[in-house]
C-alpha cells in the first residue's frame, strides 16, 4: 500500500470506505524490515521476530520455496489457536502448505500447483494445487469448490518481456482483466467466510495492487525503466486497484460492527526504480528476471518503502495519526494479543501499540 498513491485518491472521494476507517480510526506509516518483500515481512509480522530468526527470509530460502515448514518461530495463528481463540485466515503470504488451527486456513502467495511448481509470483487455482495442502480443515476444501467455486490462490504472474513485445496493449488489458476477475473470486471467499464461518480473530490479504504495482506503476519519462509503449497504455491501471480494494474493504465493513476491532495493514509501500541504486533495474526476479519492472519495494533501506497501519475498533483513538515511523511490522502481534488479554511470548520483539488507544484496554 503505497501512500504517495494512495492520498490523492482520498482527496478525491475515491475510496469512501477507506476513508471511513480512517477517520473512525488511528492510521499512519507502518515501519518494516530492510530490503522488504511479501513472505519476508508477513512472517515478521506473523511472529514478531527477525527474518533471520524465524526461518523464512524471501522468496526462496537455500534454494527452495520459502514454506510454513521452515518457520522457527510460533506465529500469531498458533498462539492464538492454543489459547482457544478461533482463527480464521484466507490469502496471507508464506501459509503454504497450511497449518492446523483452531477455525480455518486457506493459503496464498506462494502456492504450489499446475504450472507453477516453484511456486513464486503464480495463481493456481484450488482445485490445481500440489505439493502440500492449502486448505485446513481438509473437509472445507469440497465445500469451497461447491459453494465458492474454483477459485485462484493469489494474484496472478506478471507477463514476461517477450509476451509483451508487439503486443503490449493487449496483454495489459487481458492481465487487468484476469486480476479483476482474481480479486472478485476472492471477495466471494472473503464474504462467504465471514458469512458461514465466522472466527473471533480473521486474516484476509489481498495482493494484486503489489503486483500492478511493479510494472504499472505511474511514472514519468525521467523515471528509471520507462517504456512508452507500457507505461502510456493503462497509467491509471495501479491506482485503480486500490478503488478496486476499496470496493473489497467495502465487502469486509459489511461483517464489522462497533464492537469489532479492525486493522488494515501492508507490509510496506513501493517506489518507482532509482538507477544507481539497481544492479538489474528493469527486471524482476518472477520468470527468471524478465518481466519488465517499474517501482520496486526491496530497497535496503526498507524507511523508503514504508508500510501502512490502520486501526479502529473500541477504544482506539478516532481519526488520530501516527507521525514518523514509531509504529513497526513487528508490533502487530503484540497489540492484537493485547487486545485478546494474552500476553507476547518471549521470542516476540515488538510491543503493543499503546499510542493507539485512548487508554490500554483491560485484559479479560
Amino acid at each position: 500500500m503505497e501512500w504517495d498513491i494512495v492520498r490523492p485518491l482520498l482527496v478525491q472521494g475515491k475510496l469512501p470506505n477507506l476513508a471511513s476507517v480512517i477517520h473512525s480510526g488511528t492510521y499512519g506509516k507502518l515501519q518494516t524490515v530492510s530490503a522488504p518483500n511479501c513472505p519476508r515481512v508477513y512472517t515478521t509480522i506473523s511472529t514478531s521476530t527477525r527474518p533471520d530468526e524465524d526461518g523464512i527470509t524471501g522468496f526462496i530460502v537455500g534454494g527452495i520455496t520459502a514454506n510454513t515448514n521452515m518457520l522457527k518461530k510460533e506465529p500469531i495463528w498458533s498462539v492464538l489457536s492454543k489459547n482457544g481463540v478461533s482463527v480464521g485466515m484466507a490469502n496471507v503470504p508464506a501459509s503454504f502448505p497450511v497449518m492446523p488451527v483452531h477455525g480455518y486456513m486457506i493459503s496464498g502467495m506462494l502456492t504450489r500447483g499446475k504450472d507453477c511448481e516453484d511456486g513464486v509470483l503464480c495463481a493456481p487455482k484450488l482445485s490445481e494445487v500440489e505439493g502440500g495442502d492449502a486448505v485446513y480443515p481438509a473437509a472445507l476444501k469440497t465445500e469451497l469448490l461447491s459453494k465458492v467455486g474454483d477459485f485462484h490462490i493469489d494474484c496472478v504472474r506478471m507477463p514476461s518481456a517477450e509476451e509483451l513485445n508487439g503486443h503490449e496493449s493487449d496483454v495489459i488489458d487481458s492481465w487487468l482483466k484476469k486480476v479483476q476477475m482474481i480479486r472478485d473470486e476472492q471477495t466471494k471467499l472473503f464474504d462467504y467466510m465471514m458469512t458461514n464461518h465466522p472466527t473471533d480473530f480473521t486474516w484476509f490479504v489481498q495482493s494484486c495492487e503489489d503486483r500492478t504495482g511493479h510494472w504499472l506503476y505511474p511514472i514519468a519519462p525521467y523515471n528509471a525503466g520507462y517504456n512508452p509503449k507500457i507505461n502510456s497504455v493503462r497509467p491509471n491501471a495501479f491506482p485503480d486497484q486500490y478503488i478496486a480494494f476499496d470496493a473489497v474493504l467495502g465487502a469486509i465493513l459489511k461483517h464489522v460492527d462497533d464492537s469489532t476491532y479492525l486493522f488494515i495493514v501492508s507490509d510496506h509501500g513501493i517506489k518507482p526504480l532509482r538507477e544507481f541504486e539497481q544492479t538489474d533495474p528493469h527486471a524482476h526476479m518472477d520468470h527468471t528476471k524478465t518481466t519488465p519492472v517499474v517501482a520496486t519495494h526491496d530497497f535496503a533501506d526498507g524507511d523508503d518503502v514504508p508500510g501502512s497501519f490502520i486501526a479502529k475498533g473500541p477504544g482506539i483513538k478516532r481519526d488520530s495519526r501516527l507521525m514518523g515511523l514509531n509504529a513497526s511490522v513487528y508490533d502487530i502481534t503484540p497489540t492484537i494479543l493485547h487486545i485478546y488479554g494474552i500476553e507476547q511470548t518471549t521470542q516476540m520483539r515488538g510491543h503493543v501499540l499503546t499510542e493507539i488507544f485512548e487508554k490500554t484496554p483491560a485484559a479479560d
